[in-house]
């Protein structure tokens, strides 16, 4: 474990969780060993027709994250996530650093597939 993906509209630790992961405006990327939050921008896809699950999860992808919390996640990027080998936990929406706590201490829902439909809003 080294680096978790959070959705958010926020920029810093108190931020809340945002439960849309696919139109969410920011991921936090928290390095877990050297303790560091950096903002990860994603407002390309909160107005996308369609695909913004895809690309939020090659956004995250990309940044190298081993785990994302979010609220909920849709097939497509689900899937795409998984592939790449990426643990996906189910939040609700609280400050990023309780999330922090609550992964550690084991206290978050990881899921085994898709909880919404695709275009979920």
């Amino acid at each position: 474990m080294a680096k978790i993906a959070f959705s958010t509209s926020g920029e810093n630790q108190d931020a809340l969780l945002d439960t849309r992961f696919g139109r969410c405006k920011n991921f936090i990327i928290y390095d877990v060993e050297q303790n560091q939050l950096s903002v990860v921008e994603n407002t390309q896809n909160m107005e996308a027709a369609q695909g913004a699950g895809i690309q939020s999860a090659q956004n995250v992808i990309e940044h190298g994250a081993d785990v994302l919390i979010s609220g909920h996640c849709g097939p497509k990027a689900f899937r795409v996530l998984s592939a790449a080998g990426i643990a996906i936990y189910l939040g609700d929406s609280k400050p990023i650093h309780e999330l922090i706590e609550d992964y550690k201490q084991g206290r978050l829902k990881k899921a085994d597939s898709a909880d919404v439909e695709g275009h979920w809003l």
